[in-house]
């Protein structure tokens, strides 16, 4: 369909994480994430780097990598639905 959009993840990179200095048993770290556009013919790559932070306090490296990935699928569902939005306003 011509000049339809697609917004797609690519992939999802946990940069890094640690401990968050003033507030206990909170977690932050950076997500990595690969995004292709295509918007009316012409597809883009790029990657976002996303702040992420859980409140999870000391558990297993793989619950804290879950919570923070999950923070940032949030972020990215919210940058996905607004970008939607913006292009239908775009288009009247």
């Amino acid at each position: 369909m011509e000049g339809a959009m697609s917004f797609e993840v690519v992939g999802c990179q946990l940069l890094h994480f640690g401990p968050h200095k003033t507030i206990p048993k909170r977690i932050t770290g950076a997500v990595r994430v690969r995004i292709r556009e295509s918007l009316m013919g012409n597809v883009t790559q790029y990657s976002l780097d996303l702040p992420v932070k859980a409140d999870c306090g000391a558990v297993a490296h793989e619950q804290v990598r879950t919570a923070l990935l999950t923070h940032a699928a949030h972020q990215l569902n919210k940058l996905k639905a607004r970008h939607g939005e913006r292009l239908s306003v775009a288009a009247e």
